[in-house]
């Protein structure tokens, strides 16, 4: 699991009150409880450290996979 990956469950496990091992790197985040606001409130951590992405961007797909692959990206949106 990359770092980015390891350090984006810990903070949506620190949202949902779980462990970060019950959340898998494809589990559907919105299954497991992390709900519209609790994303926007990530979206505003985010926009905050300067990393710009939006709700339809991380509701597409709702995985921890998918979202740390989104971060990992450089500004252009680009895969690295």
């Amino acid at each position: 699991m990359s770092e980015t990956a390891e350090r984006l469950r810990a903070e949506i496990a620190e949202l949902l009150f779980v462990a970060p091992d019950e959340l898998g790197l494809d589990d559907d985040l919105v299954d497991a409880g992390l709900d519209s606001i609790r994303v926007m409130t990530l979206i505003e951590r985010w926009h905050r450290a300067g990393i710009r992405l939006g709700f339809p961007d991380l509701v597409a797909k709702p995985t921890i996979a998918a979202w740390a692959d989104l971060l990992s990206r450089p500004a252009d949106g680009r895969p690295a």
